[in-house]
């Protein structure tokens, strides 16, 4: 979505707010939020810790920006067939900076009982929480696992939607099919853009257990990377054309498939998901990721346990280049950039629900990095070593 589509969206919104407040019989307002206030900090100074999108993470000292977040969303109710829903979310980004972002902002229109179109920037459905994984409190972990949740860049789309919702007996089906633009920002000289999009997400629930599977299919382009244009610029210079065509993202196919299932049954809790993440460029590779999540409710306190893990599903070197003389150098940063974030995690955690809509949460992750230093930043060279992650937060729901 352009920018003027962007404001005269957000203007419409705002109109349907103004209106609802001056008329009592006319259209309903509903405000609610979420949040999240957490400590973060590792065993070591050797890397940092981050979510995804952020530039910048926490070493040994506890900072509160990794897992803290702040959201609103607003929905306005015209009448039986149309409303507008609009969220704004508080959060670290890739300028390491606290910023506040439009995450939703559309207009949705009710065909019939089972039928309805959104149209505007919406959640993009390419996980089993796409749609709540910022809301700490919904969620049972006190983030989304690294190694699913990082193989696509971005949170939500601009474009339009179609949902369909159905009941076999006592099984519900949910389908949304949607297509649209995304743009997200990786660091904060580069970004991601999938233009156009194409995404199926697909759901059905049975009393304590949802199943989900999903497909989104793009254009990939990654946008004002001085160092990927200044790896591609030398390799042509020097006469690997061949190579720096393989490693360009220009629109390149890419595509992103993923299934999951939760259960939440006679105080047992399980959710899990497998994803596979394919691009027509090395720069970025083809992986398979999962995770599976195991808790046990007693009363308002909740242990859990999960395991994550990111492979790479093609080579993670380029063959064929010369590994000695002037042009060992640029091989080797080649090979850098072919390589994914390869690593697995052993997390353990608590859930303490004191509060009618508060939960504690506290959580230790053993991140095992392979073959290089998995997704940490500002990794120290040749670092491969274990490292611990802490998090103590307190989610919560107005």
């Amino acid at each position: 979505m352009n920018k003027p589509m962007r404001l005269a969206m957000v203007s419409v919104i705002l109109a349907a707010f103004s209106m609802s407040s001056q008329a009592a019989d006319g259209p309903t307002v509903t405000i609610s939020g979420f949040g999240t206030a957490a400590l973060t900090a590792t065993d070591t100074d050797d890397i940092e810790f981050a979510r995804p999108n952020q530039q910048a993470g926490v070493g040994k000292n506890p900072r509160p920006g990794v897992d803290s977040n702040l959201g609103i969303q607003g929905m306005v109710k015209m009448n039986d067939w149309l409303s507008f829903t609009v969220q704004g979310l508080a959060r670290k980004n890739a300028r390491d900076a606290w910023g506040a972002e439009l995450a939703w902002a559309f207009a949705k229109f009710k065909i019939n009982d089972e039928l309805s179109v959104r149209v505007g920037r919406m959640g993009m459905p390419v996980y089993m929480i796409s749609d709540f994984r910022q809301v700490g409190y919904a969620n049972t972990m006190i983030r989304p696992p690294t190694e699913v949740y990082r193989q696509v860049n971005g949170d939500s789309f601009d474009g339009v939607d179609l949902v369909y919702q159905h009941s076999f007996g006592d099984t519900t089906v949910t389908a949304q099919a949607g297509i649209g633009n995304v743009s997200a920002k990786i660091t904060d000289d580069n970004r991601v853009t999938y233009k156009p999009a194409t995404m199926i997400h697909i759901v059905a629930e049975n009393g304590p257990f949802t199943f989900r599977v999903g497909r989104a299919d793009a254009k990939v382009t990654i946008q004002d990377s001085e160092q990927l244009d200044g790896l591609l610029a030398t390799l042509r210079r020097v006469g690997l054309v061949q190579v720096a065509n393989d490693l360009s993202i220009t629109d390149v196919d890419g595509s992103f498939t993923s299934a999951g299932f939760t259960m939440d049954y006679k105080n047992f809790l399980v959710q899990t998901e497998y994803a596979i993440r394919r691009t027509d460029s090395r720069i970025v590779p083809d992986t398979n990721s999962y995770y599976a999540m195991f808790g046990y409710r007693f009363g308002k306190i909740t242990p859990y346990y999960y395991y994550g893990d990111t492979k790479q599903d093609n080579a993670r070197t380029y063959a064929g280049l010369p590994t000695a003389g002037p042009l060992a150098p640029l091989t080797a940063g080649v090979n850098g950039v072919v390589k994914a974030a390869q690593q697995s995690t052993n997390a353990i955690g608590v859930r303490w629900d004191f509060a009618k809509s508060a939960a504690l949460k506290v959580q230790v992750d053993r991140i095992k990095p392979r073959d290089g230093a998995g997704t940490f930043l500002r990794a120290r060279p040749g670092f491969h070593d274990t490292v611990n992650v802490y998090a103590a937060g307190i989610d919560f729901v107005f």
